[in-house]
């Protein structure tokens, strides 16, 4: 198992039961939320690992007084990012948002109830941050049910199916003069959580017949980090480095 595996599982199996699918919306709304807390500091933690020292949240006392996710001064307003690696000298370089559903919509029974919202506030976060850090790199993370994968109908695809044709044109940014509402990199995940931890399956948006392992998405990560900033960082055996002067 990839160290990212293990945060990640060992991070998921301090949740509490999942409540079920009829539980009620205060219930379902603190579940998810604990979900994302825990898989933001498992991302940052590896970002760490890999030569990212400052990046957040963390727990407390593992960056100083305060570990909390930050408040990115953006284009047009100040945004709340799930996981970011900033500097003093650079600013933002490495930003990633995380978004999760968990729960199948009563009236449908499937995932998709709350796809077109979340993805609109993902691009709302895109747009503002990379009219203001246009070099920084932006990753998005849309974790579903494991369910989302077998929800379809004789009518409709499945939500895993349906996300990758709605988030598609949103992916993709090589150019620091693209599109701001774009990101680099966008990813869907299935999870199957249980009492000690979890299983995952990955792909990159837009490429549904190619699972990625999380250890080669937080690879590329340190690579493009590495494209993008070329003075003062190189990627090494997927660590970043500062670049020789």
């Amino acid at each position: 198992m990839a160290r990212i595996d293990d945060l990640l599982a060992r991070a998921i199996g301090t949740l509490p039961v999942k409540p079920l699918d009829a539980a009620g919306r205060a219930d379902k709304k603190a579940y998810s939320e604990k979900l994302s807390r825990v898989v933001a500091l498992a991302f940052a933690e590896e970002l760490r690992l890999r030569g990212m020292t400052e990046a957040r949240p963390a727990n407390p006392g593992e960056l100083g007084d305060s570990g909390a996710e930050r408040r990115i001064a953006g284009g047009i307003g100040a945004k709340k990012v799930d996981v970011t690696w900033a500097t003093e000298e650079s600013g933002l370089i490495l930003g990633i948002s995380i978004k999760t559903i968990n729960f199948r919509d009563a009236k449908t029974r499937n995932f998709q109830k709350n796809l077109t919202n979340r993805r609109a506030d993902m691009l709302m976060e895109a747009v503002t941050l990379h009219r203001r850090f246009p070099y920084a790199a932006l990753a998005g993370f849309f974790f579903f049910d494991k369910e989302a994968e077998c929800d379809a109908t004789e009518k409709r695809r499945s939500t895993l199916h349906n996300a990758h044709a709605r988030l598609r044109l949103f992916t993709g940014r090589n150019d620091p003069a693209g599109r701001d509402e774009q990101y680099e990199r966008l990813y869907l995940v299935l999870l199957d959580a249980y009492a000690d931890g979890c299983r995952l399956r990955a792909w990159e948006v837009g490429k549904p017949t190619q699972e990625i392992s999380l250890e080669e998405i937080f690879t590329g990560f340190t690579e493009l980090v590495a494209e993008r900033n070329p003075d003062f960082y190189e990627a090494l055996d997927g660590r970043l480095v500062r670049a020789a002067s």
